[in-house]
C-alpha cells in the first residue's frame, strides 16, 4: 500500500499598492458604487485568507531625508499611492490574477504588486536601493 503526502503549498505574503486617481468624468454614484462593490470583494478575500488587513492613505505627507523634514516635493499625481493591502497566495501570478478583480480598476485606479522581501539588507546585494 503506497501512501500519498498532501503537502500544502505555503502562501506568500505580496503587497499591493493602489495607484493613480479616479476618472474626472465618472459620476461620483458610480465611483461609490465601485468603492461599495470593493469593499465587499476585500472582505470576502479577508475571511478566505487571500487578503491580509490594509488600509487607504491620508491626504497628510511629509519627506524625511537627509535634508531634513518637508512637505514635498512629491511624485505626480498618477504616481499617487492611495493605499496598501496585502495578498495571500503561491505565486506573484497568482497575487496579480486576484488583483486583477478590484472593481476599482473599472474607474481609474491601478495596482501594483511586490513580493515582500524578509531578506535583510546587505550592500554587496543588487536591491532596490542599488544605484544602476
Amino acid at each position: 500500500m503506497t501512501v500519498r503526502t498532501v503537502t500544502a503549498q505555503t502562501k506568500h505574503t505580496y503587497l499591493l499598492l493602489s495607484r493613480g486617481q479616479w476618472h474626472a468624468d465618472l459620476p461620483a454614484k458610480d465611483i461609490q458604487q465601485a468603492i461599495e462593490a470593493f469593499y465587499l470583494w476585500y472582505e470576502d478575500n479577508l475571511a478566505q485568507g487571500n487578503f491580509g488587513p490594509g488600509s487607504r492613505l491620508s491626504t497628510e505627507i511629509r519627506r524625511v531625508s537627509s535634508q531634513g523634514i518637508t512637505d514635498g516635493p512629491f511624485t505626480e499625481t498618477k504616481e499617487v499611492i492611495g493605499g496598501y493591502w496585502f495578498i495571500l497566495a503561491n505565486s506573484l501570478d497568482d497575487a496579480a490574477r486576484l488583483a486583477a478583480q478590484n472593481p476599482c480598476m473599472a474607474c481609474g485606479l491601478e495596482y501594483e504588486i511586490r513580493p515582500l522581501d524578509a531578506t535583510p539588507a546587505n550592500a554587496l546585494v543588487k536591491s532596490n536601493e542599488t544605484p544602476e
